[in-house]
């Protein structure tokens, strides 16, 4: 058996790598080393597990449909963990098209191949964002998800639809994880955490978007790692008690479903901050700045379904969190500045 992890070089890619090689799984993996952010970053998350001997790394742009192709051909995987993505609400704003590019054609080059080569389960990475204008809270994947703010949630919706055409027309199990505004160690630099982080560090004022009345469910990477493959390795079913006539927007009778993954805790903005103060022992300069185009105020996972059916229980508070980011910072940081 093998695993392809798709963005094995990003965040959330590098941890499940290290977690799949821990269980003795052989991973291949594709990044495609973008410049979306320090692509120094995306190299020294690499080295982590670039040798392990259950490891085999492709540097690959899944635009490239010959590529992907070829790689599933070659290395015969059973699974796909789909985490390669154009991330950034903000950013969609500003480049739309690689959200075009990487989140819709991309995707359904994965489809594409998963189909082809019948791959046993395909688990890919949706988003909190999907939710959209939707207020009522906890956000559940029973509700209906049609109004998205920014191009980039409503790539991830296409992802979710086009799943479950995959779903439906082939038989090909597909499981789409929401993700819910995730940090930790390795995360990446144009997320808040990272950002204030350097910034406090720097003697420079933090922006605290919507005059910090925020509410985000920050869950931390282990968490988010732990359920992707408690899901992995139980691909998904039908739901048969599904009726057309009163449609269950999180499941489907074809093998297709998407779960909330999140610390199911929302936290105010100024009380993350906080965590982050006391921890590095600095009192943050402040800039109070309006609500940005894309966002929404506040964000809290339903993660009762994951939890009745894998048994997912999100573990870190957010100040134990928040330490072992910052602890991974200074360590990276001064290791790179030493030289």
């Amino acid at each position: 058996m093998s695993i392809l992890v798709t963005g094995s070089a990003g965040f959330i890619g590098s941890h499940v790598v290290l977690e799949l090689l821990g269980r003795g799984e052989n991973v291949v993996g594709i990044d495609n080393h973008n410049d979306y952010y320090d692509p120094n970053l995306k190299e020294d998350r690499l080295t982590l597990f670039e040798h392990h001997p259950l490891y085999t790394h492709l540097r690959l742009d899944l635009t490239d449909a010959k590529g992907v192709e070829s790689c599933f051909s070659t290395y015969q995987p059973t699974a796909v963990v789909h985490l390669a993505a154009q991330a950034g609400v903000r950013y969609s704003i500003e480049n739309p098209l690689a959200y075009i590019e990487s989140n819709i054609t991309g995707f359904v080059h994965i489809l594409e191949a998963c189909r082809h080569h019948k791959i046993q389960h395909l688990v890919y990475a949706s988003t909190s964002s999907v939710y959209g204008a939707n207020t009522k809270m906890p956000f559940s994947i029973h509700q209906n998800v049609d109004h998205p703010l920014s191009l980039y949630a409503a790539t991830k919706k296409s992802n979710e639809l086009m799943a479950h055409t995959y779903s439906h027309l082939y038989g090909l199990p597909t499981t789409g994880l929401r993700f819910f505004t995730v940090y930790g160690p390795w995360g990446r630099p144009d997320m808040a955490l990272f950002k204030f982080t350097s910034s406090i560090l720097a003697g420079e004022p933090i922006n605290v978007y919507n005059h910090g009345k925020h509410r985000r469910d920050f869950t931390f990477v282990n968490d988010i790692v732990e359920g992707i493959i408690r899901v992995l390795f139980k691909p998904a079913c039908g739901n048969p008690s599904w009726d057309g006539n009163l449609p269950d927007p999180g499941s489907s009778k074809a093998p297709w479903r998407v779960y909330n993954i999140g610390n199911s805790n929302p936290v105010e903005l100024f009380e993350y901050i906080a965590a982050i103060e006391n921890t590095l022992k600095t009192k943050a300069k402040i800039n109070l700045m309006p609500l940005q185009p894309g966002d929404v105020p506040d964000t809290f996972a339903d993660v009762s379904d994951l939890t009745e059916q894998f048994d997912y229980k999100p573990a870190t508070p957010i100040n134990t969190g928040i330490a072992l980011f910052i602890e991974w910072y200074i360590s990276y940081y001064n290791k790179k500045n030493n030289g």
